[in-house]
């Protein structure tokens, strides 16, 4: 989780960092704490996409609170808003703002750890990447932009999604074991696993990805691989509908409904 802090008080910047850093710690959740003393030094650096939640002091010098979240929103209509103030007086003006969470000055370490909690709940899963060893080079690649993996004697030939190879002294077994054996890896042959999410089509023994790329399907199982490939796509969309529903719910709850 990357937080963006924002408050003109030092000390309380303080103390939230120290609690969302407590709370990482427990959660075993990499915790990147961003402060700021003002609101216009946090607009500058807010880019769309850039933090996983912000907490906006309400009262603070030059630019308040609402007024920054405004602006923030009109980059960013998507980032996990939470609202801190002394003051209940700014609720209505902040219902605009589609604030995930208002918390009350002085807060305690529990109320901050529930709504980090909460907001873990509906943000979506980071992505998974592993890491190899190509051309001498130890090389992080995310799991959503390998498309192919295939044998090779006793390297694999690892293909992505842009298009570029990597060619990796490794075991099938100990690729699937850096992966934590992820269901979106299909083993169609021996020897050759596919990314289940550009899969285009089953045609003629062959699976088909979307970048036009084919291979071969064991045949004897071809009936079972393609249920596979549909049972993992059924998953995912049910995963989507359940990540939408409770992002809907929350921001019913950030909206005063």
């Amino acid at each position: 989780m990357k937080i963006a802090l924002v408050d003109d008080e030092q000390k309380c910047l303080d103390e939230m960092a120290q609690i969302c850093r407590d709370f990482g710690a427990r959660q075993c959740c990499q915790m990147e704490i961003v402060p700021f003393l003002n609101g216009d030094a946090f607009l500058e650096a807010f880019a769309d996409g850039g933090f996983s939640a912000v907490f906006m002091d309400i009262y603070m010098d030059g630019i308040d609170g609402v007024a920054a979240a405004l602006k923030m929103r009109n980059l960013d209509n998507k980032c996990i808003l939470v609202f801190l103030t002394s003051s209940m007086d700014f609720m209505p003006d902040a219902f605009s703002c589609h604030a995930f969470e208002y918390i009350i000055k002085p807060f305690s370490k529990q109320r901050i750890f529930q709504v980090l909690a909460e907001i873990l709940e509906v943000l979506p899963p980071p992505q998974k990447y592993i890491e190899v060893i190509s051309d001498r080079k130890t090389v992080q690649v995310f799991l959503n932009e390998v498309a192919s993996v295939a044998t090779d004697a006793h390297y694999l030939d690892i293909s992505l999604t842009d298009g570029k190879k990597l060619r990796c002294r490794m075991t099938m077994a100990e690729f699937v074991a850096l992966t934590d054996r992820d269901s979106r890896f299909l083993p169609i042959n021996k020897g050759i696993i596919i990314n289940a999410d550009y899969i285009l089509e089953f045609e003629d023994n062959c699976c088909i990805l979307e970048n036009g790329a084919q291979f071969p399907i064991r045949v004897r199982d071809r009936l079972q691989i393609e249920q596979t490939a549909r049972d993992y796509h059924f998953r995912k969309i049910r995963e989507r509908q359940a990540h939408f529903a409770r992002r809907t719910v929350s921001d019913g709850i950030g909206k005063g409904n």
